[in-house]
């Protein structure tokens, strides 16, 4: 466990870094991650001893260690758990959690579609470098249908999960991606997702150079970025390939034009990150981008949606329940309403 220093002032990025030594192998994205969310914190105005990293197990969740504020390293999976009994007793706190796509999707799979559904208060940095980097290499839940890995030397069998598709199937209330090797975006992405009163997920495609390196070349190179990714704004219609092609939805139908032949930059479909139907749409353009057919892959902000938290509910309960009762009798709580005799 991490704890911060006090201070009155506002942390600078020198304030916000521990006397730890970055454990990382050198070129890792989660070196590019960390800089952009010491770089928001800075700018949050947020005092050390007001922020808190709670992670699970994983390369990503060596992240506590590496920022001067509170912060603990859990256990595999276990992180939502954890973040969900902090927000509820502390809700004066900002309060992070940093995880992976083995530890958020695997053995934490269970947890962390609850600390979605109940709409904790939470900002969820999910890494995704589709490969399990702390235990050398075997296949994620994220791997593509046959990664050739440790533990999958002829090919990987399993259907890939979709993490966005599963985030918005368990109503996330702020849905978004983001890349290492775009660290603006990254950086205002993760402004939006701080500001959000709720459970935002943001997930970074993250580069494991050593057992998974360039898995996400085709979005992050100059050469192949611009005609594979697309970059969503709330407002604006959805275009890529330098503004050459778009995508416009016909019939509920996302259809890849090009612009200038035929078509506009009006026949486009405009994004709207409060539309919830849409969202579903734009969080399934997943397949290979390079193949016939194939779609961009998107970024930004999905989906926002207010929705009350899981402890502003807690709480009004709790208030209620004292305005009612006044203070609580354990004795009866465990004797309960309905009694009997066994004769």
């Amino acid at each position: 466990m991490s704890t911060a220093n006090t201070s009155p002032a506002a942390p600078t990025k020198v304030d916000l870094s521990s006397d730890q030594e970055v454990r990382w192998c050198p070129g890792c994205g989660d070196y590019s991650i960390l800089k952009q969310v010491q770089t928001l914190l800075e700018q949050s105005g947020k005092r050390r001893e007001e922020i808190v990293f709670i992670s699970g197990i994983g390369c990503s969740s060596r992240f506590p260690y590496y920022l001067d504020t509170y912060g603990l390293h859990g256990i595999h999976g276990r992180a939502p758990a954890i973040v969900s009994g902090l927000r509820s007793v502390r809700a004066d706190l900002s309060v992070w959690m940093v995880t992976g796509d083995g530890d958020a999707l695997s053995i934490g799979g269970n947890h962390i579609i609850h600390l979605l559904r109940r709409n904790v208060d939470v900002n969820v940095l999910l890494f995704n470098n589709e490969i399990y980097g702390l235990t050398k290499g075997q296949y994620s839940p994220t791997s593509p249908e046959g990664a050739v890995t440790r533990s999958t030397p002829m090919g990987s069998t399993d259907h890939p999960f979709n993490p966005l598709a599963l985030v918005k199937g368990a109503d996330g209330t702020f849905i978004a991606r983001c890349m290492d090797r775009d660290p603006k975006h990254m950086r205002d992405v993760l402004a939006r997702a701080d500001a959000h009163r709720g459970t935002s997920l943001v997930e970074v495609y993250q580069n494991c150079n050593v057992f998974n390196d360039g898995a996400f070349e085709v979005f992050t190179e100059k050469g192949s970025k611009p005609d594979h990714t697309l970059f969503v704004e709330h407002g604006k219609p959805l275009v890529f390939a330098n503004g050459t092609k778009g995508i416009s939805l016909k019939d509920m139908r996302p259809t890849v034009i090009d612009i200038g032949a035929g078509h506009s930059v009006n026949d486009c479909w405009v994004h709207d990150e409060r539309d919830s139907f849409k969202a579903s749409l734009l969080v399934r353009l997943f397949d290979d981008p390079r193949k016939p057919g194939g779609f961009p892959r998107p970024f930004g902000i999905f989906f926002v949606k207010d929705r009350p938290t899981h402890e502003a509910k807690l709480h009004a309960q709790l208030q209620a329940a004292w305005a009612r009762k006044g203070a609580g009798d354990l004795d009866a709580l465990l004797r309960g309403d309905h009694t009997w005799e066994i004769a």
